[in-house]
């Protein structure tokens, strides 16, 4: 299995099945059902065949393992792709969304369908490239790359705003990236090599980081996002379609946590830890700031978006405290609030396709003619608020856990956002499913059918799965996390020990 390209296959399948799509002549019904055919198809593959990668990973080795390597641009920019414990689970995450999202958009995209499944294809290969990337360059290219499919993704498919949500989504994230450009230039100049293995071990100079961590920063802030950078989410979120925003929530709010834990910690050990109170102070300010925002949402999205927004913020949280214990959390808060984040936004898609709206106040007392949809909103409403035996129970408590050790006064504050979160799920749930059934337009509704239920229940089986028994996600990841603690901790004594001979 290391001697056979399986990153790049996982990666680039999903084109294969883009370029299929593509020759298929859309004209009929028959033309449209083999083109979802095709996309879920290839997505299942794929999935599939990124499980071999977890088959075949060894969990005692910290380092990067299936690497692939192969000549590119020249001057020591090569394509070059590898896995550790930090990147690995991830993959699996984004191949295992795809197939729902492809099933979630069978009904209700009923426009440009090809164009629509083509566009996610493209997209599931930029992600899956973001966490594969050992050459810095690569990175850049597949990061920014994905910033297009999504942007066609809302303007096209999206609600009313689509077109201002979709050109607020792209500037924001273009603005930061164009920083990290000028920071991943500036570092080939001083280590002479784009290569992500080498420069995790290259020294760069304590002034020198400081500007990187910035430029970086400015990238991955937006990414997450963090407060105040978030305003673009919301609106993205909302005028999605229903797929979309499982692939937002999911997804691409991971790969400023994944940037944070693959570039900012490592490479800029001195930098990190300069401005880890800066990070805790716009993590809690984001975390119950945007709680209090939700709190008087009336969409259904928008609501659930700001809930995103603040559970980032334990993740950076986590990621700063630069612990075992909070990396290990952030790392399991953000796959756990891929899964239940993306249920939560399928859960809203189900009614959505009902009803066409995603008012709160055009429900109430769904409980009556679709129990179903009631307990599975009710299990993720539960994770999402961080209830022990959920997997968001998990992540939270680590995350809180690390940072507790570093700072007592931030953890406390952090930890009111458990409070508010309860508040708003439960105010939501409440209105939706609660009370007399009385609106008419309510009355028909039907319960989940047959392919919701396929879409929704193996996400109520993880949530509740990793839970009791989170050693499936903590386990991969253990060695990698202790080499790179290892690794800062190391650079932050070596660092102290130089001021204390230059104070001498």
């Amino acid at each position: 299995m290391t001697d056979w390209p399986i990153l790049s296959a996982v990666t680039f399948l999903p084109l294969v099945g883009a370029l299929i799509i593509l020759l298929i002549r859309d004209e009929g019904a028959a033309s449209v059902r083999n083109i979802r055919n095709v996309a879920l198809l290839t997505t299942i593959i794929t999935f599939i065949l990124s499980l071999f990668i977890w088959i075949g990973f060894d969990q005692t080795n910290p380092g990067f393992q299936f690497v692939e390597e192969a000549e590119w641009l020249g001057g020591n920019i090569g394509y070059r792709m590898g896995v550790d414990g930090i990147s690995m689970l991830f993959v699996i995450l984004t191949t295992f969304l795809m197939p729902i999202c492809i099933l979630a958009s069978w009904v209700s995209i009923e426009k440009r369908i090809k164009d629509y499944m083509i566009a996610f294809l493209i997209l599931e290969t930029l992600m899956i490239g973001v966490f594969t990337a050992l050459d810095l360059m690569l990175f850049y290219v597949f990061f920014e790359a994905g910033l297009i499919p999504m942007f066609i993704i809302i303007g096209v498919w999206g609600g009313k705003r689509r077109v201002y949500a979709s050109y607020k989504f792209f500037l924001y994230t273009l603005l930061g990236s164009v920083l990290m450009l000028l920071a991943i230039m500036a570092m080939y100049w001083n280590a002479g090599t784009t290569d992500i293995r080498v420069l995790l071990e290259h020294d760069f100079p304590a002034g020198m980081q400081t500007w990187l961590w910035l430029a970086f920063f400015a990238s991955f802030a937006v990414k997450m996002p963090m407060w105040p950078v978030h305003t673009w989410l919301p609106d993205a979120h909302v005028e999605a379609p229903t797929a979309g925003s499982v692939l937002l929530a999911g997804i691409l709010l991971k790969l400023g946590g994944y940037g944070f834990l693959r570039f900012s910690l490592p490479m800029f050990p001195l930098a990190s830890a300069d401005f880890a109170p800066f990070i805790f102070t716009l993590s809690v300010i984001g975390i119950i700031y945007t709680s209090l925002v939700a709190l008087v949402q009336e969409d259904m999205k928008k609501l659930i978006a700001y809930s995103s927004v603040a559970h980032m913020g334990y993740v950076t949280m986590g990621i700063f405290a630069m612990n075992p214990e909070g990396v290990q959390g952030a790392i399991f808060q953000m796959l756990s609030h891929g899964i239940v984040s993306g249920a939560l936004f399928l859960c809203v898609g189900v009614v959505y396709d009902r009803m066409h709206t995603r008012d709160i106040a055009a429900y109430g007392g769904l409980v009556h003619n679709m129990p179903k949809y009631a307990v599975v909103f009710l299990i993720f409403t539960m994770a999402n608020v961080g209830l022990p035996g959920t997997s968001g129970f998990v992540g939270e408590f680590l995350t809180l856990f690390g940072v507790f050790q570093v700072n007592t006064w931030v953890a406390f504050f952090a930890a009111t956002g458990v409070i508010l979160s309860a508040a708003y799920a439960l105010w939501l749930y409440r209105r939706i499913i609660f009370g007399v059934l009385s609106k008419d337009s309510l009355k028909g509704l039907l319960d989940l059918s047959p392919r919701e239920q396929l879409i929704i229940y193996p996400l109520v089986v993880l949530t509740i799965l990793f839970g009791f028994y989170p050693t499936p996600l903590i386990a991969p990841t253990a060695a990698s996390v202790n080499a790179l603690i290892e690794n800062i901790n190391a650079s932050l004594a070596a660092a102290s020990q130089l001021a204390a001979v230059a104070a001498q």
